[in-house]
């Protein structure tokens, strides 16, 4: 008999692990506890502690299995990782904080998120703790907004035509799953055998629901700053949009003057991280036999050099053209 459980893996588990160290004990944070599997393994090692966040409240029912093993050890919080800093960790010895930014199958195959292309009915795309839903987005911002969010956030190369499609066809009927998909093979009409033709403008409405961009920006900078010396961030990306950001804060906290001169605890540098890999880390032949999925993510991490709460970073500045388009919700 074919048992229905999905099986889910841990992209790059093994690289992780082999970065942040847990067998030397100490304190984590996985701000993407999903269904756990960073989580259980840091746990495996003793003298280990986890605190961990999901803004999907599904997740909390996993995390209470785990509070079950590890009761002494292990936190659960349902928070978006931008409210890292509402955590009050400050003190806190943390010495690793992993991002996992991609989505569990379990995730993608239920039916009342939406995520998927295949779903059938309408169009949700909240992972919680949201302010509305891709079906408000989808039949109520004007074409405009749509052509920028798919463009942006999707590189879709038919943005520009799949969002007046759009417009057009909802002054007929409301729009859901089935009806998006067929609007956007109508009017892409070329077919893409590698990647399914509703692939970029689902990820891009996935990114503007969940207010993605802004949370990865946030959630980086907060997580920099309860990073206690010689403590490690490190971020699974799974498409070159999260990645050009992580690439960009690692570098320019790694590279450029991010903290005072002036501060006389610091005497070695003005750059609050080291960063001892420039490529990313990416999965290994094996992985990528049992994981297809796996196919894109990329590893990134920093060494904190500093106890160092505040500093300065440009990174809002730089991607405040996604940030804006975000705020579309805001006309919902």
């Amino acid at each position: 008999m074919q048992s229905d459980v999905v099986k889910h893996y841990p992209v790059l588990l093994n690289e992780l692990i082999s970065i942040i160290t847990p067998q030397y004990g100490g304190t984590f944070i996985d701000c993407t506890f999903g269904q756990g599997g960073y989580t259980k393994k840091i746990l495996s090692y003793q003298n280990t502690q986890v605190i961990a966040l999901d803004r999907d409240l599904e997740s909390k029912k996993k995390a209470d299995k785990i509070s079950k093993e590890f009761q002494d050890r292990f936190i659960f919080k349902n928070k978006k990782f931008s409210q890292l800093d509402d955590l009050k960790i400050k003190n806190t010895n943390v010495r690793g904080i992993v991002f996992d930014l991609g989505y569990s199958t379990t995730q993608i195959k239920d039916p009342k998120k939406g995520l998927s292309f295949h779903s059938l009915g309408d169009l949700n795309m909240q992972m919680g703790i949201n302010d509305f839903s891709a079906k408000e987005a989808i039949n109520r911002l004007d074409a405009k907004d749509l052509e920028k969010i798919f463009k942006f956030f999707g590189e879709e190369k038919y943005a520009k035509k799949i969002a007046s499609s759009i417009v057009k066809q909802r002054n007929k009927n409301k729009i859901d799953t089935k009806s998006l998909v067929e609007i956007i093979e109508k009017t892409k009409k070329k077919k893409n055998f590698k990647i399914h033709s509703a692939t970029k403008v689902f990820q891009a409405l996935r990114i503007f629901v969940n207010k993605e961009i802004t949370e990865l920006i946030y959630g980086l900078i907060a997580a920099a700053k309860v990073l206690k010396k010689d403590g490690i961030l490190a971020v699974v990306t799974f498409h070159s949009l999260e990645d050009k950001i992580v690439k960009y804060f690692f570098k320019s906290l790694s590279e450029k003057k991010s903290i005072s001169r002036y501060v006389p605890k610091i005497e070695e540098s003005d750059t609050l991280f080291r960063m001892l890999e420039k490529k990313p880390r990416t999965p290994s032949k094996k992985e990528l036999k049992e994981n297809l999925p796996s196919r894109s993510a990329k590893l990134r991490y920093i060494v904190k050099k500093d106890d160092f709460y505040n500093f300065k970073t440009d990174i809002l500045e730089k991607f405040e053209h996604l940030i804006e388009i975000e705020n579309f919700g805001n006309k919902l």
